[in-house]
């Protein structure tokens, strides 16, 4: 029988992630051995790792060693052969490549395919600097990151994926501009502290699933970290409808879903935001 195309899993890891590239990897590779032992190969596959899945916790500087330009580097190889291991799309959450800058490393979301190719790319484009009530308290994420410049979606048969990292999630534009070129699933993986989650994390993933009537796959770091960042967790599977599909609670570990892309089409014809939205059209300045 025909594998119907419109079906989908979707799987987010939730990882605690420490500075040490090969107990990170170790652990995402643990996980896929759990997720293929319970549901097998029998649907096209994508799985999405957190915004620093791979270093972690460390001291300031320690992104910036790992960083490599795309296609290259100790994370990256393991991504391609872990995608091609296991037979599915990895979302690789962000991990450091080369940017413009020398002094700064981009935070690139990389999809890899099950040939281990990388199918497209994106650099996180607002970056944290911000105040928070936690035991971090100033968050300056620019001062080693550099700035994305461009929108990413990406295509994996009919799934349409649109690429954004963590602090995008409060930037809806973003979401608008890949909604407005056909996405049907918003990745966002990231590293949500403990403060900001537990005020923000499950609305505001909520209200861009419903805003762009598509399913929202939202791995997050969880847990205390080695430099005493403590995360969120709660990784998250969002329907179209805004219902949350799968919570990942606060452990380390995974959620799964089968998925039907139809769904955001069948919404879509029945609540067309997208025509009725004024903004799109005649009140452009």
């Amino acid at each position: 029988m025909a594998i119907n195309q419109n079906h989908w899993r979707l799987t987010a890891i939730q990882l605690c992630s420490t500075p040490t590239p090969e107990h990170n990897l170790a652990a995402v590779a643990e996980y896929l051995q759990q997720v293929e032992q319970q549901f097998g190969r029998s649907l096209p596959h994508l799985v999405a790792l957190p915004e620093c899945f791979a270093v972690f916790g460390g001291p300031d500087g320690l992104q910036l060693q790992y960083q490599a330009a795309l296609g290259e580097g100790y994370i990256q190889q393991q991504c391609a052969a872990l995608a091609q291991r296991f037979g599915v799309y990895l979302l690789a959450g962000s991990l450091p490549t080369q940017s413009p800058d020398a002094s700064r490393f981009s935070a690139s979301s990389l999809l890899f395919a099950p040939d281990g190719s990388i199918v497209a790319d994106y650099q996180k484009m607002h970056l944290f600097d911000v105040a928070v009530s936690d035991n971090t308290g100033s968050y300056r994420e620019s001062a080693s990151a550099y700035p994305g410049q461009k929108v990413t979606l990406a295509s994996a048969g009919l799934l349409k994926l649109g690429m954004t990292i963590c602090y995008d999630v409060r930037f809806p534009g973003l979401m608008q501009a890949l909604a407005q070129q056909g996405m049907n699933v918003l990745s966002v993986p990231a590293a949500f502290t403990r403060v900001t989650g537990e005020a923000h994390w499950h609305v505001l993933l909520r209200a861009r699933a419903i805003e762009n009537q598509c399913f929202v796959l939202a791995p997050n770091q969880t847990g205390r970290h080695a430099n005493g960042r403590e995360t969120f967790g709660h990784s998250l599977i969002i329907d179209p409808w805004g219902r949350v599909l799968a919570d990942a609670g606060e452990q380390p570990g995974w959620v799964s879903v089968q998925i039907d892309l139809t769904e955001c089409q069948q919404l879509q014809q029945k609540m067309p935001l997208a025509q009725h939205n004024r903004f799109n059209s005649e009140l452009k300045p």
